[in-house]
């Protein structure tokens, strides 16, 4: 090429250029050679030359492996043979556990030729002493890889197998390419043969579940005797041997149990990342669903089909059951007034009664008959029917007050036998349940309970019945203000006494009472008997009749428990309402109850009138 013209410069054609002349030339010698091989093979003289290229290289390459052989094995020992690779003192690392007998026995003669003295000696190569010592290892490997069950032993524990295991992170997103090459590497230690393929995507579930199956069930032959640290040949005796052959056992059970385990993990391991797995599960899961849907839609049809039927009987009885209900609702409104009706009448009758009553001051002029006649006349307001109500009002309104009072009494005898009569229907069937209970389960002990407060405790459990608020706190602190004998009761002491005295028989009951009241009569003997003998309001208002003292607060809450525990309409109630405060008789109750009322309502009169200031 010519050169490029600078600034102020000029190209110029100065002449033409000569016309190519053809010159013939015949190749001689090696040439020649070679223009024959490329006539014979119809090639090119650049491909031929190629051609020799490569092989010069591999002729080069053959040397260097060579080269790199024999420089190994001169490192050899012929002493530390189990640490030599016997495949590659034999030139077979490239065959390996594929290596046949007959391939084997070619490579250990190949090897002896090759390396014999006599054949070195005439390349002209210094034997010193000593070079030739891995003739030893070639016999070795010739040994151990000719014995089937050497050579399995030395395979057990090929230095060149990989015995690891891909983790999950290396096989998220390739998963058929990181694991079948292990699963193809370790199926050569199966027993088995016709090992499954990991396969691929498009494998079928029973193709999976047959893999995995076969390796959960992995049967290998791989053991581990070529790793013996002692060889049993060596022992002096016969005990020596055999304890070298136990411990020898145990080391090559212990690492067919870690190969084992290397084994399931990589199975475990590979069953936890298949994509495979996860999609048949989801499938699975699919199916069900479906499976479950046409079950629920099926049923759904069925319950509708089954909901209308229904429903048609069911309009059918509610128009038969709206006709009953507007009847019965009706019958209903009309009793409701009728009842109504009759409570505002007793009402009203139970307020004449009170009000004839007061307007003769309760038929007495003393204080305390006077109260005790107001007690008989609520009973009567709570006892007597509307008729009878109507009929003793009748007569109280034109009667004088003798007559009224006779009428009256009259009422009240009757309704003390009527209310007697219930008292003992009930004490019976008390006794007979209590007779029951002791045949069922027979009595217990009153140790520790004397005579005495057995009749306290049964008195106490009568003066508060069920539903009062903190029934056996207060039972148990009644006890202790009433009982002489200085013992304190815990309301569980109490429960368990009263428990025990339920399964008693009622004559036991009985017998317990009558010797308290025995005991009583005994120390009250020296009584005068002007008492007796006093007049109605003497007896009243004598020994054990008003006390003056002030209420302490222990007795005011006695007074409010007995009064929240028998309401108005509690037969005899001024009487429990006495016993169950201690050391207070009926007219101190009353007389404190109506303090209490009028405290009240005079409290609240102060407060009606702050409002109305306001």
């Amino acid at each position: 090429m010519l050169k490029e013209a600078q600034e102020g410069q000029t190209t110029v054609v100065c002449n033409l250029l000569a016309v190519s002349v053809t010159y013939s030339f015949e190749p001689v010698g090696r040439w020649f050679e070679a223009f024959v091989k490329r006539r014979t093979r119809n090639v090119s003289a650049s491909f031929q030359e190629l051609e020799d290229e490569k092989e010069l290289s591999e002729e080069s390459e053959d040397e260097e492996l060579q080269l790199e052989e024999y420089s190994m094995l001169k490192t050899l020992d012929p002493k530390d043979w189990k640490n030599q690779d016997h495949y590659a003192v034999l030139g077979l690392a490239h065959l390996r556990y594929k290596a046949t007998q007959k391939q084997i026995k070619a490579a250990r003669k190949e090897k002896v030729l090759k390396h014999t003295r006599d054949r070195k000696t005439c390349a002209g190569e210094d034997l010193g002493y000593g070079n030739y010592d891995f003739f030893s290892c070639f016999e070795k490997a010739n040994e151990i890889l000719s014995d089937p069950v050497k050579r399995r032993a030395f395979d057990s524990v090929d230095p060149t197998f990989d015995n690891s295991i891909p983790s999950k992170s290396e096989a998220k997103d390739n998963f058929f390419e990181v694991f079948a090459p292990v699963f193809e590497r370790n199926a050569r230690w199966s027993n088995k043969k016709n090992v499954p393929r990991l396969g691929d995507m498009k494998s079928l579930i029973e193709d999976v579940d047959a893999f995995y199956s076969f390796w959960y069930e992995f049967d290998s032959w791989r053991e581990f005797s070529y790793l013996d640290e002692e060889e049993k040949e060596k022992a002096e005796c016969r005990d020596e041997r055999k304890w070298i052959e136990k411990q020898n056992r145990a080391a090559r059970a212990q690492r067919k149990k870690e190969e084992m385990n290397r084994i399931r993990t990589l199975v475990d391991t590979a069953y936890n990342c298949d994509p495979r797995i996860k999609k048949f599960k989801e499938e699975e899961k699919a199916r069900k669903e479906a499976e479950k849907k046409a079950k629920a839609d099926a049923k759904k049809k069925e319950l509708e089909a089954k909901e209308k039927q229904k429903q048609a009987e069911l309009e059918a009885a509610r128009l038969a059951k709206e006709k009953e209900d507007e009847e019965a609702r009706q019958q209903a409104i009309q009793a409701k007034k009728e009842k109504e009706t009759q409570k505002k009448a007793i009402k009203k009758e139970r307020q004449k009664l009170r009000v004839f009553c007061k307007n003769w001051n309760y038929f007495f002029n003393e204080e305390a008959e006077s109260v005790k006649m107001m007690e008989e006349v609520e009973k009567l307001c709570d006892r007597l029917e509307l008729s009878s109500l109507q009929s003793l009002n009748e007569v109280l309104a034109y009667a004088t007050k003798e007559d009224a009072k006779a009428a009256v009494e009259k009422e009240i005898e009757e309704v003390n036998a009527q209310i007697q009569k219930e008292k003992e229907e009930a004490e019976a069937q008390l006794r007979q349940a209590s007779r029951s209970a002791e045949q069922s389960s027979g009595g217990s002990g009153s140790k520790n309970w004397p005579d005495d407060d057995l009749q306290l405790l049964i008195k106490a459990v009568n003066l508060f019945p069920a539903g009062t608020n903190s029934r056996w706190e207060v039972i148990a602190n009644y006890m202790n203000l009433h009982s002489s004998n200085g013992i304190k009761r815990t309301a569980k002491d109490v429960i368990g006494k009263a428990k025990s005295l339920q399964k008693l028989d009622p004559q036991q009951k009985d017998d317990i009472n009558k010797k308290a009241f025995d005991k009583f009569k005994k120390e009250h003997a020296a009584v005068p008997p002007t008492i007796d003998n006093a007049v109605p309001s003497e007896r009243f208002e004598g020994p054990g009749g008003e006390n003056s003292s002030p209420w302490t607060a222990d007795e005011q809450k006695l007074l409010e428990q007995a009064l929240k525990t028998y309401p108005v309409n509690t037969p005899e109630r001024w009487e429990k309402i006495a016993e169950a405060v201690p050391g207070r008789s009926k007219k101190d109750c009353m007389k404190r109850y109506k303090e209490l009322v009028e405290m009240v309502k005079a409290k609240k009169a102060v407060q009606e009138q702050l409002k109305s200031k306001k």
